[in-house]
């Protein structure tokens, strides 16, 4: 939500669209980290020259150059993506595409589409000496992070979706980390449209069609494994299940995997005191402890299929731009409660970044949890966009959390996440971003804003209608803060920030703050038609239909079995992942 995203009331003008001890390898078991460090070595080793070639066939095909004709399988498939004339040609001159099947085309496209990525981060790295201003260095450094991101979330599908793989990468991982490409790219697209100059003409050269390209994998991969989008129903409800019915509403949350240990599943529920901690951040420091969480970070193992544990005791955090890097997988963060244990920071755009540049905290390591927690970023809403926690990790857990701020507070950028009684505060856009996340038992608060602004609690970025991704909010109340006065501001429900933007409201309560419209346009009719904003059985004196949007992309959910597509067992199948962490949660609808 970068500066783009200020509505027309803010600016006075129309806008268009915006803008985890350390680990052996014992390499005769061939652990899925081995193998993904091989495929990078693979990878990186040919990507140059096979980039280099399909870059120079693209610009020759835009020259009228002759091309390969496509095989029927070639055509078939690519005509069920958005981007059809780039898929052929760049399937038609990869090695043995032309005698592939159909099935087959599935993991070259994505090979295709890792390499491109790949030949463009080693482009990307090649300028990171050249002098670049505060913003400008902001977003670049953002597509370098990006860029990486993505590369490993394309090589975890390759490594899932080859015949020969031994991967335990499930359909529902697969759309996850395709998805969660698409978005990576569509960020640092976003972030480069606000800078000028030569150094981001250069970027954009080095990153052309990598937002197609990644499109239309998900596309055909989406297509292959069983079914076509629905009338904007999560693609990944419709499609050919890989595994047991785990993912069924029926799946209680007591039944655990068989390798976790019972202290872990009592870890959210238990006294930090009575919690034996790998690391401990203390401000006053002490013996065993540090007095950062930076220096926490820094001391976790990287890759660790084993859960770590930091305490982070009583005080007030204020340390740069704190980040759980990729690597850093399976972290837990404790807290001695909300308020307690305060994380906080005061970036913004207003000091010439990004605004994915601006959180307090962020975590892109895999399995992120944290508890008793407040994160905040006291900017003021003067600052505009100014994210207090951003959260990219797949599988991740905010568990009894607060989350502090005004525009952008709480951006829930991509991959599968869940939040269970958390109190998040905010005014403009403050719950935003492309994950397949469930809200549950949460409190949202609308604060006061600027003169000029109106409150939109969601802006969901779904940019492709092939992402699983979208916001569901369930079971929570959607509430007025102390600050805000009955009528002196309309709050909305949400916007559409992007295209595809798809967001729910189920057996909510909803404050009379909330205007009887629900919903807000982003700008005239865009998306109108195209996004999925759903309500069902909600309550409360903001929950009556009477007033509400006519779009066409607006509906009011009237079955269970509609409803239950936006549920933690569905949406985001939780009940395979989230009895590992220890969080209580609702599967289905109800109890």
């Amino acid at each position: 939500m970068e500066y783009g995203r200020l509505g027309k009331s803010e600016q006075g003008s129309s806008k268009t669209e915006p803008l985890p001890n350390e680990q052996n390898f014992d390499t005769s078991k061939k652990s899925p980290t081995l193998k993904l460090l091989l495929v990078f070595s693979v990878v990186f080793l040919v990507a140059s020259a096979v980039s280099v070639a399909v870059i120079v066939m693209l610009r020759a095909r835009a020259s009228g150059g002759s091309a390969p004709k496509p095989s029927v399988a070639i055509s078939r498939t690519c005509s069920r993506t958005r981007y059809p004339n780039l898929c052929v040609n760049s399937l038609v001159d990869f090695p043995g595409a032309l005698s592939a099947t159909e099935r087959n085309l599935v993991p070259i496209s994505v090979n295709v589409t890792l390499r491109r990525f790949g030949h463009a981060l080693s482009l990307s790295t090649e300028i990171n000496n050249l002098d670049m201003d505060a913003h400008l260095r902001s977003a670049y450094e953002d597509c370098l992070e990006l860029l990486e991101d993505a590369v490993d979330h394309l090589s975890r599908s390759l490594t899932s979706i080859s015949p020969d793989s031994e991967s335990s990468g499930s359909t529902q991982d697969v759309v996850t980390w395709l998805s969660a490409a698409l978005t990576n790219q569509d960020t640092c697209t976003d972030g480069l449209d606000e800078v000028k100059g030569k150094i981001k003409d250069q970027m954009d050269e080095k990153l052309t069609n990598l937002l197609e390209l990644a499109s239309n994998s998900l596309a055909i991969y989406a297509t292959e494994s069983g079914g076509d989008e629905l009338d904007g129903i999560p693609i990944q409800n419709r499609r050919r299940l890989m595994e047991s019915d785990v993912n069924s509403p029926e799946h209680s949350q007591d039944s655990y995997p068989k390798w976790l240990g019972r202290r872990e599943r009592e870890l959210m529920d238990l006294p930090a005191a009575e919690i034996q901690a790998d690391i401990v951040v203390s401000k006053d420091g002490g013996n065993g402890t540090y007095k950062t969480i930076a220096e926490a970070i820094k001391k976790a193992p990287e890759n660790s299929d084993r859960r770590t544990i930091i305490y982070v005791r009583a005080g007030k955090y204020e340390e740069d731009n704190l980040k759980v890097g990729r690597k850093k997988k399976n972290l837990m963060f404790i807290g001695d409660g909300k308020g307690k244990t305060v994380i906080t920071g005061g970036k913004s755009v207003a000091d010439k970044l990004t605004t994915f540049h601006t959180a307090s905290f962020a975590a892109t390591g895999s399995g992120f949890i944290a508890r008793d927690m407040t994160f905040e970023n006291y900017a003021g809403p003067s600052k505009h966009q100014a994210v207090a926690l951003r959260i990219g990790a797949d599988h991740s857990v905010v568990y009894r959390c607060e989350v502090l701020g005004y525009q952008d507070t709480l951006y829930v950028h991509s991959n599968r996440q869940f939040y269970r009684e958390c109190d998040i505060y905010g005014t403009v856009d403050f719950i935003f971003g492309n994950a397949a996340v469930v809200f549950q038992n949460c409190n949202i608060y609308a604060k006061k804003p600027m003169a000029s602004q109106k409150n939109t609690i969601t802006a969901q970025n779904r940019k492709d209608p092939n992402q699983n991704t979208g916001i569901s909010i369930h079971a929570c109340k959607i509430l007025a803060a102390p600050d805000l006065k009955k009528g002196e501001f309309q709050t909305y429900l949400g916007r559409p920030w992007k295209m595809y933007a798809r967001t729910v409201y189920m057996l909510s309560f909803i404050g009379d703050h909330v205007d009887p419209h629900g919903w807000l346009e982003w700008n005239g009719d865009f998306a109108l038609d195209t996004l999925y904003y759903g309500e069902y059985m909600n309550n409360g004196p903001g929950a009556a239909l009477a007033q509400r949007v006519k779009w066409p992309g607006y509906q009011v959910i009237k079955s269970d079995s509609e409803a239950s597509k936006f549920t933690v067992a569905k949406f985001i199948y939780g009940s395979s992942w989230l009895p590992s962490t220890g969080v209580a949660f609702l599967a289905g609808l109800s109890a």
